[in-house]
Order: C-alpha cells, then structure tokens, then sequence
C-alpha cells in the first residue's frame, strides 16, 4: 500500500494532521529559536556506525534489565503532558502500548489520567515522573500515591526551577485542563490575559529554590529509587552520585526549557564516564531510529526513552499507534545490532561508533 508507514518520522505528519493546531504546536515545539530541537536530531546524524562483519547474528537478544526489570529491548517510553490533547483514552492507551511491548513507560506528572488509573489500567512495570512544586505537600502525595499504586520508581525532573519559553504557546495562548493528579490538591486556574495559561500556572507553582541538599528529603518520602532526569554535564552527574540518585536521564526536556544547551547524545559520553558504571545512564531527546538506539547504547546509555514519537502515535492511531512506534524501533534496533555484528545488547560497543570527536583526535 502506497500510503503504509515505514518509519516513525511518518507518523508526525499524521499526528500533524490530526491534531488542533494549539495542541500540535505544544507537543512538538521547543524552546524560543528551537536550536537545541533540531540539534537534538542532527546530532545522531553525525555519528558513524563501524560494522564488524563474519559474526554469526543468527539471533538476536535485545532484552535489558533497568534497576532489577528486565524489558525487551532498551527502548522505553519517556514521560510527557496530557495524553488526552492526542487521543481521547490518553494514558490509558500508552500504558497498555508499553506492556503489550514489555517495556517501561514513565508517568509524567502532568497526565491527563491519575496515577492509579493508570497503574489499574493493565500490569507492567512504570515509573513516575515528578515536579517539586513550592507546595511540598503536593509531592509528597503524590509521591506516597505512586508507591501505593506499584510505580516502581520516581524520576525527578530537575531542569524544570522555571518554564522555558515555549513561543509557539504564547502565540496559540495555550491553556491547559486540570492535571488530573492535582484534582482535590490545587486548581490550576490561572488569570493571564496574555500569552501561555501553562507558562503563568508554571511560574507560579514550580519551586526555583529546589536544589541538591533537598535530594535527602526526597528520599526521605519514599522507598523508591530516585533517577534525576536533566543532567547534561560531568559536574552534575558527579554531584548525582553524590547524593545516591539510583540512576541519571542525560536529558534536556525535549528542547523545551533551555535552547542551545547540547544535543543530549553529544554528551552522553561525557556523563556515563564520570559515573563510572555506577548507576544507570538512560538518555532522551531526538531519538526516532533503531540507529538511534544503537547510537546511544554505543557510547554507554543503558536504555533511551522516547518522547514525541509516541505521542504522534497515539494521536494517529491510538494504542495500536504507539505500539507499532515501539515496534518499529524495535525492529530497526534489531536490523541494526544484526548488520554491525552485534548479536546481543551487551556486544555493541564504544567501538561501533566514530563520533566528531574521534575525527578530530586521529587528525591531531
């Protein structure tokens, strides 16, 4: 069929089409001159893969263990807003996605659907995604409500003190409904006669105070295993270990709050080195081939977590849409590990790849 999708860049164009412009632009926009957005993408694009040939890849493992949980192969589902702006079953639809592919989906804190619905909604293993709000009551329920509802961990998201300047949703005056997390805790009205009602709600919520020290309290509230999600230097992956983080997302929030921080695989390599093996080193952001993936795997992250594209699948197609995203990545990842002569995730190697930064040394 002349109209089959064959990668998962196809499915934005569907989501494009499906989609109010209000609630397109706010799913895939980034910050200000989206600079960190395109490179995010590019990025990937000038690594080199280095094939070994004459290996047997008669088969195939993909599978990986994250924090003690196995999953089919080292791609997750990352955590982003209100699923229900793409597809009228939101999360619920993701989350059966993610167990169908025997992966891990992370939560966001801003979900259209409450922790537990969707943790009643099928059986697999999730984490949750939080934001600190000056409020510190508020995580701390939500928090206690996640490890009541089977999450198995939580993913600070640090990068966040303030929203970044999203300026397609200013020009859209975007406005959000309730978070369902927050029903009975806090409304998210906000009077703003001009620009993004998620901007002013966020402005006026996020802590800007919260810093390292308050990591403590945080594990204070909960027996999970805390990731921080937003490291994107040797400086603050050290400062993660120091702290006891349980793992590191290199992650800049999708382009979304700081523009022309790095392109997250440019950095990867820098933050698994000062971790050491410690903990694992996930990362997110442009990741939309099973090249990608193994791109990523290659310089040290353990897993990668993907964002837009399952949301441009659910909005085209739902459920089934999120999981043949998953699918394809999947295969591709596959494909991939089977022409550079890697029969298992284990087998490919700093080796596979040449990066800028090779190119440059072996001129010197």
């Amino acid at each position: 069929m002349a109209d089959e999708i064959v990668n998962v860049n196809e499915f934005q164009v569907l989501a494009r089409q499906a989609l109010p412009k209000m609630y397109y632009d706010f799913y895939a926009g980034g910050a200000e001159d989206e600079h960190t957005l395109k490179k995010n993408v590019q990025e990937f694009q000038r690594i080199i893969l280095l094939p070994r040939v004459l290996v047997d890849v008669s088969s195939i493992a993909l599978s990986t263990n994250i924090l003690g949980y196995t999953i089919s192969a080292p791609i997750m589902i990352a955590p982003t807003a209100l699923h229900k702006l793409a597809h009228p079953e939101g999360e619920l639809a993701t989350a059966r996605a993610a167990a169908a592919c025997n992966t891990i989906m992370t939560l966001s804190f801003s979900a259209s659907c409450s922790v537990e619905e969707v943790a009643a909604s099928c059986d697999a293993v999730r984490f949750f995604q939080l934001y600190v709000y000056k409020r510190r009551d508020i995580a701390v329920n939500l928090v206690q409500r996640a490890e009541k509802s089977g999450y198995k961990a939580i993913v600070l998201t640090a990068d966040t003190p303030r929203l970044g300047r999203r300026e397609a949703d200013i020009k859209n005056k975007l406005i959000v409904p309730q978070l369902k997390n927050l029903e009975g805790l806090m409304s998210i009205e906000v009077v703003s006669d001009t620009g993004s009602n998620l901007e002013a709600y966020a402005n006026e919520t996020m802590d800007p105070s919260l810093c390292w020290r308050d990591i403590a309290w945080l594990k204070s509230i909960t027996n999970l295993p805390i990731l921080i999600k937003g490291i994107l230097t040797r400086e603050d992956a050290i400062k993660a270990m120091e702290v006891g983080a349980a793992g590191i997302i290199v992650s800049n929030h999708g382009a979304r709050q700081l523009d022309y921080t790095p392109a997250t695989i440019s950095v990867l390599e820098e933050v698994v080195q000062a971790v050491g093996r410690r903990v694992p080193v996930l990362l997110d952001g442009g990741v939309r081939r099973g090249t990608d993936v193994f791109k990523a795997l290659a310089l040290g992250a353990q897993a990668v977590l993907v964002g837009r594209p399952v949301i441009y699948g659910l909005a085209a197609k739902g459920e089934a849409g999120v999981r043949k995203v998953m699918h394809m990545l999947k295969d591709e990842l596959e494909l991939t590990m089977a022409l550079a002569g890697c029969p298992s995730v284990k087998d490919i190697s700093r080796s596979h790849v040449r990066t800028d930064r090779d190119r440059l040394q072996s001129m010197l």
